[in-house]
């Protein structure tokens, strides 16, 4: 970040430009979570990640929010620029446009500290931290961090040990830097937000890690040709399902037909085929088999297996897994069947994702002492496949290809379903002719922001989310990613 920023001033670029659309790019963050206007209280210190804040708060105070402004240091102590954009902030009238009739969101903005900063805090920087997650805690606020939370090593993800700040959301500005995905951190750093200024370019040399954002992931998906025809979306072959959990086949199928699908088939036990035909999407069809192995002869693009499968019948999964030459999408119990003779996936006829949580990953491999990052490139070093490793930050990992980190979702998507939707997403992608690395990067992407989306659109909360709500909210993730400011 330091070298592209003396790069861009070497060119001419100034730093109160950067600085408005650093400012700006906080303020659209915030909206996308909180479209209706309310409180905004600013923590700012005296540098540019101040004035970042500053210039933020302007934009919400146009757009109807209260600012309440809280400087950590003597307005004279501030930079030039910083007191410029105080300045500026003041000039602006409070025209609050929240309706009486709703409950307005309270807000901080953290601007104490910003890139190269320690992360031992010192005075006044602790106290305006402490004061910080004191509103966080006892006022139901939530936090915004600008750049990085105050307190956290931008490099290493350290925090200081006593009042690192507590961040819902963090909006990193330029690139994301290192220290936000390390795991220590996560639960510092919240949602991650990166705010791309065009003026910041990276230097040679391709990068080891990326995060996978809206504006780096709305390529993948163009817009469909007005001749398409569903032949050219693919064939989602759905293997899931059993006695006592059908519901996972039918999340599945719904995730692969919302993720658009050409035709999905869905192919179950005999036993369990009136309940799931019964129940099933009407788009989709429900076949009954006799034997697993017997769906080697079928004519399908696209391949998802695993989801609510038991293991009762497990040779015939792992033959399945093993000598299908199409691309599939290998999650739950397809996974547990894998862990028992995993080196199959050495020598897979086709590719193939795989999908784990943790304790999933656990069966399959010995972790040791090694970070999740750590993990999903040993992973990947020791089997050709490409591994998506959920997670509050999931990563998405294949030999050769930079870690990809995801940055949408919430805790609300700690429940039951949601794996399998996820399943039938990437499953969906890949039919429209993905490559399983960007679907599976795509893919978790759409199904956290559609989360997101089913909290601020249609009033759900982390505790009463479903993954019936993600579903619904596909659509709405997908439109955003063309349209960045659709919502806002």
């Amino acid at each position: 970040m330091r070298e592209a920023e003396e790069a861009a001033f070497a060119r001419g670029v100034e730093v109160e430009g950067l600085m408005d659309q650093a400012g700006a790019g906080i303020a659209r963050a915030v909206r996308e979570f909180f479209p209706h206007p309310g409180r905004c209280i600013v923590y700012a210190g005296k540098g540019h990640n101040g004035g970042d804040a500053l210039v933020a708060a302007e934009r919400l105070q146009r757009a109807g929010w209260t600012i309440d402004i809280r400087l950590a240091f003597p307005e004279d102590d501030c930079s030039e620029l910083t007191r410029k954009k105080l300045q500026t902030l003041r000039t602006v009238p409070q025209n609050s446009s929240a309706s009486e009739s709703r409950v307005s969101p309270a807000i901080v903005l953290d601007g104490l500290l910003g890139l190269g900063a320690k992360h031992l805090l010192r005075e006044p920087i602790r106290a305006a931290a402490r004061q910080i997650n004191q509103l966080r805690r006892e006022q139901n606020a939530f936090v915004f961090a600008v750049d990085l939370p105050t307190g956290l090593d931008s490099h290493s993800g350290e925090t200081d040990p006593e009042d690192c700040v507590i961040a819902d959301f963090t909006v990193t500005i330029g690139f994301a830097k290192h220290g936000l995905t390390a795991d220590a951190a996560l639960d510092f750093v919240g949602r991650l937000e990166v705010v791309p200024l065009p003026d910041l370019t990276l230097g040679d040399g391709a990068p080891s890690e990326l995060l996978a954002a809206a504006h780096s992931l709305s390529s993948l998906l163009p817009r469909r040709k007005f001749s398409a025809y569903k032949n050219q979306f693919g064939r989602i072959g759905v293997v899931a399902g059993s006695k006592g959990f059908v519901g996972a086949a039918l999340m599945t199928a719904h995730g692969a037909l919302r993720a658009g699908a050409g035709l999905v088939e869905v192919f179950v036990s005999e036993e369990v085929y009136p309940i799931v035909a019964a129940a099933a999407p009407s788009e989709a069809m429900v076949k009954p088999v006799r034997s697993y192995r017997d769906l080697l002869e079928e004519k399908i693009d696209i391949w998802a297996v695993g989801p609510g499968l038991g293991k009762s019948r497990a040779s015939e999964v792992l033959r399945l897994i093993e000598r299908a030459e199409q691309p599939m999408v290998v999650d739950a119990d397809g996974l547990n069947i894998l862990a028992e003779k995993i080196d199959i996936l050495k020598h897979c006829r086709g590719p193939r994702l795989v999908t784990p949580h943790p304790g999933e990953i656990k069966r399959l491999f010995d972790l040791g002492k090694m970070s999740r990052a750590g993990t999903a490139r040993n992973f990947c070093e020791q089997f050709p496949v490409t591994l998506l490793f959920k997670g509050s930050r999931t990563i998405v990992a294949e030999r050769d290809r930079p870690l990809s980190f995801n940055t949408t979702g919430n805790p609300g998507m700690a429940s039951g379903g949601m794996g399998d939707v996820l399943t039938g997403v990437c499953a969906g992608l890949l039919g429209r002719k993905l490559s399983l690395y960007d679907a599976a990067r795509l893919g978790a992407w759409v199904c956290g922001r559609a989360a997101e989306m089913a909290i601020f659109i249609s009033g759900a909360s982390e505790e009463s989310l479903l993954a019936s709500d993600v579903l619904d909210h596909l659509g709405d993730a997908f439109n955003e990613l063309r349209n960045p400011n659709l919502y806002l």
